[in-house]
């Protein structure tokens, strides 16, 4: 009786323990599987019941085909095209969410592996990797030159008759690199190719078979034809491309409104040594086509340390303590005080000009501009409102500056200078004690000096309209030396030591 008893509680627990034990066995059979979870199709291609070893080795096999698959690359206005592979281009494919899960599957615990597989995707989507560095190295800078040329600046040039005209420069094709990107993302596979991946599952076919038709996403630029069986044979994308302006273009040049000559002015060379006339033509060649924007100012240092860079200065006299003695550089300031004329006579602002302490032979007293490197300077503003363009030649014994801008055709200037004093040389005293007792000697004959101003004359229609002081210079008077026996040497009126018309000297044999 009492072993009845006992079976009657004991054979429903072992019946119990029995069945969990057999449930316990097919859970652990159903999450230890190797295989991948019935109905999952990864990027088209079925690979339910597949084994993951399976799965894996036909996603990397089609991972490989699809990105050597080729796209064509048209470029329409040069009638050229180029084919490269999806790698090749920078492309790259992967589906690596369903790596992750088939990973989790293997090595998870129990229960992890049960809920990844009851929850497991139905639909893995193919992802795609863009980087833009192969092609951009494909198609680099030095392709685009050799295929679509470079960029040729507008020109303007001015003829012997002082006419302005200009040349078109020439714009290319470049190509857009966003644009381009876009189209691409527009273009990519959204599905592997099938193949032999899709027989033996006759259930997924026409899921694939819909998948291929709609591999390659809409895009007007692209075209490609998809035969039965499931590759796209060809892909063609047409690049799309932007024109590339030269820096210097017609309208660019137009603007800065060099309209035509302004003004011209003109010194004589003929009496000019070799060094002076190598001198006068570095300096000009250094002005010779400097552009000045509106309100910029010309500083004449800055020519002149060009000049003596790039070409050099020779031998020439030079201007040292109101004498002219040998040095180097002489003539740089012919230069500077005939575009001194030249800016006068367009009506520019002047900013800092000096006489020299002698009169020169090429210019009237009170319209030269000397230069001493380091003390004095010759510098001018452009106030026409536009651009302002230089042009300086020294040829056939002259010295020719010419300014090209905007200014009224019914305005000009005249300059007038006058000398109101000149200033009597005094005498200078040196001993020379070779004379006898009382005498003198006539060593040097002195020179006067002068006082002059210079105005500026502005005519509307050929009438005045206004007259301007624009300087009031002194040359200092040269004095008269004489020796005598007993004399005393000196004056206490010395002009400052610096080299004018220059940039080295004085040089003594």
């Amino acid at each position: 009786m009492r072993t009845k008893r006992l079976l009657f509680y004991v054979a429903p627990i072992l019946a119990l323990g029995i069945t969990v034990l057999i449930l316990l066995l097919s859970l652990q059979r159903y999450a230890f599987r190797d295989t991948v979870p019935s109905g999952v199709i990864v990027a088209g291609i079925p690979m339910g019941g597949m084994t993951f070893h399976q799965a894996i080795q036909i996603l990397d096999t089609k991972l490989a085909e699809l990105e050597n698959e080729p796209i064509t690359y048209s470029f329409r206005e040069k009638q050229t095209t180029e084919t490269l592979s999806w790698k090749n281009s920078g492309i790259t494919f992967d589906v690596p969410d369903f790596r992750t899960e088939l990973a989790s599957l293997s090595h998870a615990s129990l229960w992890s592996r049960l809920q990844i597989r009851s929850q497991f995707s139905k639909e893995w989507r193919l992802q795609a990797r863009y980087d833009s560095q192969p092609l951009k190295l494909k198609f680099s800078p030095e392709w685009e030159n050799a295929h679509f040329g470079r960029p040729v600046n507008a020109v303007r040039t001015i003829g012997a008759d002082d006419r302005i005209r200009y040349i078109n420069g020439k714009s290319v094709y470049r190509i857009d690199w966003t644009a381009l990107t876009a189209q691409l993302q527009a273009t990519l596979p959204t599905v592997l190719p099938v193949g032999d991946a899709a027989k033996g599952n006759k259930s997924s076919r026409g899921t694939v078979l819909s998948g291929i038709k709609a591999r390659f996403m809409s895009s007007s630029a692209v075209r490609s034809e998809v035969r039965a069986g499931a590759q796209a044979e060809t892909i063609t994308l047409e690049v799309p491309l932007i024109r590339l302006q030269p820096e210097v273009t017609l309208d660019h040049l137009k603007a800065q409104g060099i309209n035509r000559k302004i003004v011209q002015f003109s010194t004589d060379l003929t009496t000019s040594g070799k060094g002076r006339l190598h001198n006068v033509a570095a300096a000009a060649r250094s002005i010779d086509g400097m552009l000045l924007a509106p309100d910029e100012i010309f500083d004449y240092a800055k020519v002149v340390e060009a000049a003596e860079q790039d070409y050099g200065f020779q031998e020439a006299p030079v201007i040292f303590a109101g004498k002219l003695v040998p040095g180097v550089g002489g003539g740089i300031c012919q230069v500077s005080s005939t575009l001194y004329n030249a800016a006068l006579r367009a009506g520019l602002e002047i900013v800092e000009r000096r006489n020299h302490t002698l009169p020169v032979s090429y210019i009237p007293k009170g319209q030269d501009a000397t230069f001493a490197k380091g003390y004095i300077n010759f510098r001018f503003k452009n106030t026409t409102g536009k651009h302002l363009l230089i042009h300086a030649k020294s040829s056939q014994g002259r010295l020719v500056i010419k300014l090209y801008g905007t200014f009224p055709g019914n305005v000009t200037y005249d300059i007038q200078s006058r000398t109101i004093r000149t200033l009597p040389p005094s005498n200078k005293y040196i001993k020379n004690p070779s004379l006898p007792t009382g005498e003198q000697e006539l060593m040097l004959e002195g020179k006067p000096g002068y006082i002059v101003e210079t105005y500026r004359l502005k005519k509307v229609d050929g009438v005045t309209v206004s007259r301007t002081l624009l300087s009031r210079d002194t040359y200092p008077s040269q004095p008269t030396v004489i020796a005598v026996h007993d004399g005393t040497e000196g004056s206490s009126n010395r002009p400052q030591q610096i080299v004018e018309d220059g940039v080295e000297g004085p040089r003594f044999p």
